[in-house]
Protein backbone atom coordinates (compact mmCIF):
# COMPACT_ATOMS: atom_id res chain seq x y z
CA UNK A 1 0.00 0.00 0.00
CA UNK A 2 2.87 2.38 0.73
CA UNK A 3 4.27 1.69 -2.72
CA UNK A 4 0.93 2.29 -4.46
CA UNK A 5 0.32 5.53 -2.59
CA UNK A 6 3.87 6.71 -3.35
CA UNK A 7 3.48 6.06 -7.08
CA UNK A 8 0.10 7.83 -7.09
CA UNK A 9 1.51 10.83 -5.21
CA UNK A 10 4.49 11.14 -7.56
CA UNK A 11 2.24 10.92 -10.62
CA UNK A 12 -0.07 13.63 -9.28
CA UNK A 13 2.90 15.90 -8.53
CA UNK A 14 4.73 15.30 -11.83
CA UNK A 15 1.62 15.64 -14.00
CA UNK A 16 -0.15 18.36 -11.94
CA UNK A 17 -3.17 16.12 -11.39
CA UNK A 18 -5.83 16.55 -8.69
CA UNK A 19 -6.32 13.90 -5.98
CA UNK A 20 -8.97 12.13 -8.03
CA UNK A 21 -6.69 12.18 -11.08
CA UNK A 22 -5.01 8.95 -9.93
CA UNK A 23 -7.40 6.45 -8.34
CA UNK A 24 -6.23 3.44 -6.32
CA UNK A 25 -7.72 -0.02 -6.77
CA UNK A 26 -6.79 -2.39 -3.94
CA UNK A 27 -6.39 -6.00 -5.13
CA UNK A 28 -5.43 -8.86 -2.82
CA UNK A 29 -3.14 -11.34 -4.51
CA UNK A 30 -2.68 -15.08 -3.95
CA UNK A 31 0.66 -14.29 -2.32
CA UNK A 32 -0.94 -11.81 0.08
CA UNK A 33 -3.60 -14.32 1.08
CA UNK A 34 -1.05 -17.11 1.56
CA UNK A 35 0.99 -14.90 3.87
CA UNK A 36 -2.06 -13.76 5.83
CA UNK A 37 -3.29 -17.32 6.39
CA UNK A 38 0.15 -18.80 7.07
CA UNK A 39 -0.35 -21.21 4.17
CA UNK A 40 2.50 -22.37 2.01
CA UNK A 41 3.10 -20.02 -0.91
CA UNK A 42 1.72 -21.51 -4.10
CA UNK A 43 2.77 -20.30 -7.54
CA UNK A 44 6.17 -18.79 -6.80
CA UNK A 45 6.76 -15.13 -7.61
CA UNK A 46 3.72 -15.04 -9.89
CA UNK A 47 1.51 -15.45 -6.82
CA UNK A 48 2.08 -11.74 -6.11
CA UNK A 49 1.19 -10.55 -9.63
CA UNK A 50 -1.47 -12.86 -11.10
CA UNK A 51 -4.59 -11.00 -9.95
CA UNK A 52 -3.12 -7.61 -10.90
CA UNK A 53 -2.18 -8.93 -14.34
CA UNK A 54 -5.75 -10.13 -14.85
CA UNK A 55 -7.16 -6.74 -13.84
CA UNK A 56 -4.74 -5.05 -16.24
CA UNK A 57 -5.63 -7.23 -19.21
CA UNK A 58 -9.34 -6.68 -18.49
CA UNK A 59 -8.69 -2.88 -18.48
CA UNK A 60 -9.93 -2.54 -14.89
CA UNK A 61 -6.62 -0.85 -14.04
CA UNK A 62 -4.04 1.02 -16.15
CA UNK A 63 -0.97 0.57 -13.95
CA UNK A 64 0.10 -2.00 -11.36
CA UNK A 65 2.66 -1.41 -8.62
CA UNK A 66 4.86 -4.25 -7.35
CA UNK A 67 7.91 -4.92 -5.22
CA UNK A 68 10.48 -5.63 -7.92
CA UNK A 69 11.83 -8.65 -6.03
CA UNK A 70 8.37 -10.29 -6.27
CA UNK A 71 8.23 -10.03 -10.06
CA UNK A 72 8.42 -13.19 -12.17
CA UNK A 73 11.01 -13.24 -14.95
CA UNK A 74 8.29 -13.68 -17.62
CA UNK A 75 4.97 -11.84 -17.95
CA UNK A 76 1.70 -12.71 -19.65
CA UNK A 77 1.50 -11.48 -23.22
CA UNK A 78 0.33 -7.89 -23.25
CA UNK A 79 2.02 -6.68 -20.04
CA UNK A 80 5.41 -4.96 -19.62
CA UNK A 81 7.42 -3.26 -16.88
CA UNK A 82 7.47 0.39 -17.90
CA UNK A 83 9.47 1.95 -15.08
CA UNK A 84 10.84 1.92 -11.54
CA UNK A 85 10.85 4.46 -8.73
CA UNK A 86 14.30 5.52 -7.47
CA UNK A 87 15.70 2.59 -5.52
CA UNK A 88 15.87 2.48 -1.72
CA UNK A 89 18.62 0.81 0.32
CA UNK A 90 19.06 -2.77 -0.94
CA UNK A 91 20.38 -4.24 2.32
CA UNK A 92 18.74 -6.64 4.76
CA UNK A 93 18.71 -6.05 8.49
CA UNK A 94 18.68 -8.27 11.55
CA UNK A 95 15.63 -8.03 13.79
CA UNK A 96 16.16 -9.29 17.34
CA UNK A 97 15.24 -8.13 20.82
CA UNK A 98 18.52 -9.44 22.29
CA UNK A 99 21.19 -9.80 19.63
CA UNK A 100 22.85 -7.36 17.22
CA UNK A 101 24.91 -9.79 15.13
CA UNK A 102 24.19 -13.16 13.54
CA UNK A 103 27.47 -14.34 15.05
CA UNK A 104 26.15 -13.50 18.54
CA UNK A 105 23.02 -15.63 18.32
CA UNK A 106 23.05 -18.60 20.74
CA UNK A 107 23.92 -22.10 19.58
CA UNK A 108 21.04 -23.64 17.61
CA UNK A 109 19.21 -20.32 17.62
CA UNK A 110 15.72 -20.24 16.09
CA UNK A 111 15.53 -17.76 13.17
CA UNK A 112 12.27 -17.07 11.38
CA UNK A 113 12.04 -16.22 7.67
CA UNK A 114 9.87 -17.03 4.68
CA UNK A 115 12.84 -16.44 2.32
CA UNK A 116 14.97 -19.36 1.14
CA UNK A 117 17.71 -16.84 0.28
CA UNK A 118 17.82 -15.44 3.82
CA UNK A 119 17.66 -18.92 5.33
CA UNK A 120 20.57 -20.11 3.16
CA UNK A 121 22.65 -16.99 3.87
CA UNK A 122 22.19 -17.17 7.64
CA UNK A 123 23.10 -20.90 7.61
CA UNK A 124 26.14 -20.06 5.47
CA UNK A 125 27.37 -17.91 8.35
CA UNK A 126 26.05 -20.16 11.14
CA UNK A 127 25.31 -23.77 10.08
CA UNK A 128 23.91 -24.59 13.53
CA UNK A 129 21.02 -22.11 13.21
CA UNK A 130 17.53 -23.55 12.83
CA UNK A 131 15.19 -21.72 10.49
CA UNK A 132 11.40 -21.80 10.37
CA UNK A 133 8.83 -20.07 8.19
CA UNK A 134 7.78 -16.69 9.57
CA UNK A 135 5.07 -15.01 7.51
CA UNK A 136 2.99 -11.85 7.68
CA UNK A 137 3.49 -8.18 6.93
CA UNK A 138 6.33 -6.14 8.41
CA UNK A 139 4.47 -5.24 11.62
CA UNK A 140 3.41 -8.86 12.18
CA UNK A 141 6.95 -10.17 11.82
CA UNK A 142 8.32 -7.45 14.09
CA UNK A 143 5.74 -8.38 16.75
CA UNK A 144 6.50 -12.11 16.50
CA UNK A 145 10.19 -11.39 16.94
CA UNK A 146 9.57 -9.05 19.88
CA UNK A 147 7.31 -11.65 21.52
CA UNK A 148 10.10 -14.22 21.43
CA UNK A 149 8.55 -16.59 18.88
CA UNK A 150 12.02 -16.60 17.29
CA UNK A 151 15.46 -15.46 18.41
CA UNK A 152 15.76 -13.30 15.30
CA UNK A 153 14.48 -12.64 11.81
CA UNK A 154 15.65 -10.62 8.81
CA UNK A 155 13.76 -7.93 6.90
CA UNK A 156 14.51 -5.61 4.00
CA UNK A 157 15.78 -2.28 5.29
CA UNK A 158 13.89 -0.53 2.47
CA UNK A 159 10.54 -1.67 3.84
CA UNK A 160 11.37 -0.53 7.35
CA UNK A 161 12.53 2.87 6.10
CA UNK A 162 9.38 3.39 4.05
CA UNK A 163 7.19 2.60 7.06
CA UNK A 164 9.22 4.76 9.43
CA UNK A 165 10.41 1.69 11.35
CA UNK A 166 14.15 1.72 10.60
CA UNK A 167 14.86 2.04 14.34
CA UNK A 168 13.57 -1.54 14.77
CA UNK A 169 16.67 -2.90 13.04
CA UNK A 170 19.16 -4.43 15.48
CA UNK A 171 21.84 -4.35 12.78
CA UNK A 172 22.20 -3.72 9.05
CA UNK A 173 23.71 -6.77 7.36
CA UNK A 174 26.76 -6.16 5.14
CA UNK A 175 26.39 -6.78 1.41
CA UNK A 176 29.53 -8.88 1.12
CA UNK A 177 28.18 -11.59 3.47
CA UNK A 178 24.45 -11.02 3.07
CA UNK A 179 23.64 -9.95 -0.52
CA UNK A 180 20.00 -8.96 -1.20
CA UNK A 181 17.30 -10.49 -3.33
CA UNK A 182 17.42 -9.45 -6.98
CA UNK A 183 15.26 -6.34 -7.22
CA UNK A 184 15.22 -5.63 -3.49
CA UNK A 185 14.48 -2.01 -2.61
CA UNK A 186 12.96 -1.23 -6.01
CA UNK A 187 9.32 -0.50 -6.85
CA UNK A 188 8.27 -1.58 -10.34
CA UNK A 189 5.33 -0.34 -12.41
CA UNK A 190 3.66 -2.40 -15.11
CA UNK A 191 1.18 -1.46 -17.85
CA UNK A 192 -0.40 -2.92 -20.95
CA UNK A 193 2.04 -3.32 -23.84
CA UNK A 194 1.94 -0.27 -26.09
CA UNK A 195 -0.21 1.87 -23.76
CA UNK A 196 1.43 5.16 -24.73
CA UNK A 197 -0.61 7.19 -22.23
CA UNK A 198 0.61 5.05 -19.33
CA UNK A 199 4.18 4.90 -20.65
CA UNK A 200 4.38 8.68 -20.98
CA UNK A 201 2.95 9.24 -17.50
CA UNK A 202 5.34 6.83 -15.78
CA UNK A 203 8.34 8.24 -17.69
CA UNK A 204 7.83 11.44 -15.70
CA UNK A 205 8.61 9.66 -12.41
CA UNK A 206 10.80 6.71 -13.46
CA UNK A 207 14.47 6.39 -12.47
CA UNK A 208 16.65 5.46 -15.46
CA UNK A 209 19.56 4.12 -13.39
CA UNK A 210 17.26 1.89 -11.32
CA UNK A 211 15.81 0.55 -14.57
CA UNK A 212 19.27 -0.32 -15.86
CA UNK A 213 20.25 -2.02 -12.60
CA UNK A 214 17.06 -4.09 -12.63
CA UNK A 215 17.55 -4.99 -16.30
CA UNK A 216 20.88 -6.54 -15.29
CA UNK A 217 19.49 -8.29 -12.22
CA UNK A 218 16.45 -9.69 -14.00
CA UNK A 219 18.61 -11.03 -16.85
CA UNK A 220 20.76 -12.83 -14.26
CA UNK A 221 17.68 -14.24 -12.54
CA UNK A 222 16.03 -15.32 -15.79
CA UNK A 223 19.11 -17.16 -17.01
CA UNK A 224 19.27 -19.05 -13.71
CA UNK A 225 15.49 -19.58 -13.80
CA UNK A 226 15.31 -18.13 -10.32
CA UNK A 227 12.14 -18.13 -8.23
CA UNK A 228 11.29 -17.60 -4.58
CA UNK A 229 12.02 -21.34 -4.23
CA UNK A 230 15.65 -20.82 -5.28
CA UNK A 231 18.31 -19.19 -3.04
CA UNK A 232 19.70 -16.57 -5.41
CA UNK A 233 21.08 -13.17 -4.41
CA UNK A 234 22.74 -10.19 -6.05
CA UNK A 235 22.55 -6.55 -7.00
CA UNK A 236 23.73 -4.09 -9.62
CA UNK A 237 24.85 -0.50 -9.23
CA UNK A 238 25.00 2.16 -11.93
CA UNK A 239 27.39 5.10 -11.94
CA UNK A 240 28.43 7.38 -14.79
CA UNK A 241 27.03 5.05 -17.42
CA UNK A 242 28.79 1.97 -16.03
CA UNK A 243 27.21 -1.07 -14.36
CA UNK A 244 28.79 -3.19 -11.66
CA UNK A 245 27.01 -6.43 -10.80
CA UNK A 246 27.59 -9.19 -8.25
CA UNK A 247 25.45 -12.33 -7.98
CA UNK A 248 25.31 -15.54 -5.92
CA UNK A 249 23.60 -18.94 -6.15
CA UNK A 250 23.36 -21.03 -2.96
CA UNK A 251 22.39 -24.50 -1.84
CA UNK A 252 19.38 -24.55 0.50
CA UNK A 253 21.61 -25.18 3.52
CA UNK A 254 23.98 -22.37 2.54
CA UNK A 255 27.03 -24.63 2.68
CA UNK A 256 27.70 -24.33 -1.06
CA UNK A 257 27.68 -20.98 -2.81
CA UNK A 258 28.73 -19.87 -6.27
CA UNK A 259 29.44 -16.22 -7.08
CA UNK A 260 30.06 -14.19 -10.20
CA UNK A 261 30.49 -10.53 -11.06
CA UNK A 262 30.36 -8.40 -14.17
CA UNK A 263 31.21 -4.81 -15.08
CA UNK A 264 30.56 -2.90 -18.26
CA UNK A 265 28.59 -0.25 -20.09
CA UNK A 266 25.00 0.43 -19.04
CA UNK A 267 23.99 -0.17 -22.66
CA UNK A 268 25.03 -3.81 -22.13
CA UNK A 269 22.90 -4.27 -18.98
CA UNK A 270 21.11 -7.48 -20.01
CA UNK A 271 24.24 -9.05 -21.47
CA UNK A 272 26.15 -8.39 -18.24
CA UNK A 273 23.50 -10.13 -16.16
CA UNK A 274 23.39 -13.11 -18.50
CA UNK A 275 27.19 -13.37 -18.54
CA UNK A 276 27.35 -13.51 -14.74
CA UNK A 277 24.68 -16.24 -14.73
CA UNK A 278 26.56 -18.21 -17.38
CA UNK A 279 29.74 -18.04 -15.28
CA UNK A 280 27.84 -19.62 -12.37
CA UNK A 281 26.16 -22.22 -14.58
CA UNK A 282 29.57 -23.29 -15.85
CA UNK A 283 30.51 -24.52 -12.36
CA UNK A 284 27.11 -25.31 -10.83
CA UNK A 285 26.75 -28.97 -9.76
CA UNK A 286 23.95 -30.95 -11.38
CA UNK A 287 22.12 -31.47 -8.06
CA UNK A 288 21.67 -27.71 -7.67
CA UNK A 289 20.25 -27.11 -11.13
CA UNK A 290 16.59 -26.65 -10.16
CA UNK A 291 15.53 -25.49 -13.61
CA UNK A 292 18.57 -23.37 -14.42
CA UNK A 293 19.10 -23.16 -18.18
Amino acid sequence: MWQAHEVAARLRAALSLPEEGVALEIIRTSGDMSQASGAALVGGKGAFTKELDEAMLESRIDLAVHSAKDMPTAFPDGIDIIGYLPREDVRDCLISARYSRIEDLPQNAHVGTASLRRAALVKRIRPDIRTAVLRGNVETRLRKSADGEVDATMLALAGLKRLGLADKAAAILPLDTFPPALGQGAVSITARTGDERAIKAVAAIACVDTGLALLTERAFLKKLDGSCRTPIAGYATVKDGLISFSGMYLSDDGQRSFSASAQGLASDAEALGRKAAEDILAVLPADLRTGAA
